[in-house]
């Protein structure tokens, strides 16, 4: 039987797109647990998309004001340093309060270290981020320096607690006259109990500046970044033959459902319903993704209690077994710094569905930072009866309530 010739190219086309993605995964990188479904049947290349897939939204753009320039040498009035704490999803938040800071009184921002979860884990700031991004993003509006000029030894540094979103009378009042005196000061961040402000709430601490330093500043160092796509590939070619490529990032610790932080409250009956490994894929498989679905969790290793997910969708992974083997003792067994964080934040903004089953500070993030992109296909497992994704869309997407919405607007 005759082949049409159209048919001879997308075959070609189809075998090369393969064999580009099998160079970028290279063997020895997988675990070998993931051998086996790493062999792809020629019979099975051209699957399409089964599922609640949602398109990508369009990427959105800064539409903050015009900034006001800064010539250089302008700032002399002092430095404000920092270190960033407590993971990634509240770096961008700590960055924003230093550059209103430092911009409000005419200062110099020291580039900040950074510190992990124990006291004497420490970082400095191009170990993790990309400094020369970060200080080109903030060319001519704050000057920034790697260390305080004509620092005084042993003059003690004030420390000045900022609340999490500072405001221009806050620093009028509590940290201006300080920095008039010592010409230094250092900040550390204060945390509602809630860090889930709501854009209609948060006053007039959104301007171009705050708005510059979470969008535009702060970009993985460049070994952490290739680290972090090498991992989303391996999760898209696992993912190609019943998925067409796409992939689900689950935000779930087995300590959380085990203290029951993954829990939530029905408003009409007021019982509690939590999500563990069972009800995730429960809920999965309720709203129509199929069984060969690939599932990323932020768990860092695989635990027994994460078994019941499995079941549903055999595919499920964390990290210890997508990341290139050569790579684990760097940034999994040194247990030197919190790498895992940062490779699940960054990791989460670039998966096709993102799932929340706790509302903290790492939905929030990896919300405003998704909506940017125009990847808000973000769902809250909740006990409903609709089968429909759609109905468990983030309230984030749905009322487009997110600070983000206040930056951002459509290409």
């Amino acid at each position: 039987m005759a082949m049409d010739l159209r048919q001879v190219v997308a075959a070609i086309l189809t075998m090369s797109m393969f064999l580009m993605l099998g160079n970028m995964i290279k063997k020895d990188h997988i675990d070998p647990l993931l051998q086996g479904l790493l062999k792809v049947s020629k019979h099975s290349l051209v699957k399409l998309a089964s599922g609640p897939w949602k398109e990508d939204d369009e990427a959105m753009r800064p539409c903050w004001k015009k900034l006001y320039k800064t010539k250089k040498g302008e700032q002399t009035n002092g430095y404000i340093s920092l270190s960033l704490t407590k993971g990634p999803e509240y770096h961008a938040l700590q960055i924003a309060n230093a550059i209103m800071i430092a911009k409000h009184l005419g200062a110099t921002l020291v580039l900040p270290d950074i510190k992990g979860g124990k006291v004497s884990e420490k970082r400095m700031f191009g170990e993790i981020y990309d400094p020369q991004k970060f200080t080109t993003s903030l060319d001519g509006v704050i000057q920034v320096v790697k260390d305080p000029i004509n620092q005084q030894v042993g003059e003690k540094v004030v420390i000045v607690k900022v609340p999490e979103r500072v405001t221009e009378k806050f620093i009028s009042a509590h940290i201006e006259p300080i920095l008039k005196k010592k010409k230094q000061v250092r900040l550390t961040s204060q945390y509602q109990s809630s860090n889930l402000t709501k854009a209609k709430e948060i006053g007039d601490y959104l301007n171009p500046y705050a708005c510059l330093a979470m969008f535009g500043s702060l970009d993985l160092h460049p070994q952490l970044k290739e680290l972090v796509d090498s991992m989303v590939r391996t999760l898209r070619f696992l993912s190609w033959k019943s998925s067409a490529g796409k992939f689900i990032t689950v935000d779930v610790k087995v300590t959380e459902f085990k203290n029951k932080l993954s829990c939530q409250r029905n408003d009409t009956t007021s019982k509690e319903y939590c999500y563990g490994a069972e009800e995730i894929g429960q809920f999965l498989e309720k709203i129509g993704f199929r069984k060969g679905t690939t599932v990323y969790l932020t768990q860092t290793e695989w635990h027994e209690s994460l078994r019941p997910l499995r079941k549903y969708f055999p595919n499920t992974f964390t990290k210890d077994a997508v990341m290139p083997i050569d790579l684990k003792a760097r940034y999994l067994d040194s247990g030197n710094f919190e790498y895992e964080k940062f490779i699940d934040f960054y990791l989460c903004m670039q998966s096709d569905v993102f799932v929340a089953t706790t509302m903290n500070m790492f939905y929030n993030n990896v919300a405003e930072m998704r909506i940017a992109s125009g990847k808000t296909q973000i769902l809250i497992p909740a006990n409903k009866l609709s089968t429909s994704a759609a109905d468990y869309l983030s309230p984030h997407i749905l009322k487009k309530n997110h600070m983000a919405y206040s930056c951002l607007c459509k290409i």
